[in-house]
């Protein structure tokens, strides 16, 4: 099937039993909580950054830092979602180990409570930590999650559908008017985590 942005990153398409600790290219998205917009604004096309946008940028840079193994393609931090692309490039340290030392588990997937060492999801998990670790210090509150449980991935199997989300990727601040995402087509009266003017 063809990547088609209105489906790949609006559900979670994780597939059972899959490893994701496999090498390859996963398109992610995470949201901000109630997809409130803390991150910035969309400017003539282009997203211009505010503080909390340039944590959310920066955190996601040292990503391979910390999982050596994986290595940043494409991605942008929009007024309420990240969209990126991380490649695992070799199967993590760790975890084959984690699997000796867990065999009555199903070593391709984690389990509640229990995360694989280098998945995706610890990945993720992770980078989602840190963002809002260092958001809650500037806000001067503590344990407060920026992000909407769990994240939307799409596996990159062939080097066409990897190459069509770059260039979603790429062009997404020129079609925030139009994006499920933007506030204006799903706006209801939630609960703000920050009083932030836009």
């Amino acid at each position: 099937m063809p990547y088609n942005p209105q489906i790949h990153h609006r559900h979670s398409i994780r597939l059972k039993g899959y490893d994701y600790t496999q090498p390859g290219a996963y398109f992610i998205t995470i949201c901000s909580k109630g997809r409130q917009c803390l991150f910035g604004n969309v400017v003539n096309g282009e997203m211009q950054l505010n503080s909390l946008g340039h944590i959310a940028f920066n955190c996601w840079q040292t990503i391979p830092d910390h999982f050596p193994h994986i290595e940043l393609d494409t991605f942008v931090v929009m007024p309420n979602h990240l969209h990126g692309i991380l490649i695992i490039t070799d199967k993590p340290v760790g975890t084959q180990q984690f699997c000796a030392l867990n065999q009555h588990l199903d070593c391709n997937t984690e389990q509640f409570g229990k995360p694989l060492p280098g998945s995706i999801s610890t990945v993720i998990r992770s980078y989602k930590g840190v963002v809002s670790k260092r958001i809650n210090k500037i806000w001067q509150i503590k344990g407060q999650s920026i992000w909407q449980r769990n994240f939307y991935e799409h596996i990159g199997r062939e080097q066409k559908s990897v190459d069509n989300i770059r260039e979603y990727i790429l062009y997404n601040p020129l079609h925030w008017a139009d994006d499920l995402e933007n506030p204006q087509h799903n706006f209801d009266d939630r609960d703000f985590l920050f009083d932030i003017p836009f």
